[in-house]
């Protein structure tokens, strides 16, 4: 069974950094063909995309990130990463990660991230 797990996640104050993982295991899955992405929600609202890496490393970004956040991957550790920079209140959220595009059978728990002065 795949697992995809979140972690990193915490209370941060606006303007600082924070460092999202995703941890990717179980067999069906080969993680280094999989283009993965980063999704966030927050109450209300739809999941949207944050931004996603292809297995070159090659990375797409939402405009409301863009300059601010960076994906990475380590597909030798079935890992993916999400550097968050110059947080501000909008970026407070559940944190997902999951395929590009998602698919369903992936939704973990996700990480939340709160920012708050």
């Amino acid at each position: 069974q795949v697992q995809l797990v979140e972690s990193g996640g915490g209370l941060v104050q606006p303007g600082e950094s924070l460092r999202l993982s995703c941890a990717v295991s179980g067999p069906g899955m080969t993680f280094r063909l999989y283009t993965m992405g980063w999704f966030r929600q927050t109450p209300g609202k739809q999941r949207e995309m944050v931004a996603h890496i292809r297995s070159n490393g090659s990375a797409r970004y939402a405009d409301f990130v863009r300059g601010r956040f960076t994906v990475s991957r380590d597909n030798a550790k079935s890992m993916m990463y999400l550097q968050m920079s110059n947080i501000n209140a909008e970026d407070t959220a559940t944190y997902y990660c999951n395929t590009y595009p998602a698919s369903v059978e992936y939704w973990g728990q996700g990480t939340q991230v709160t920012v708050s002065s």
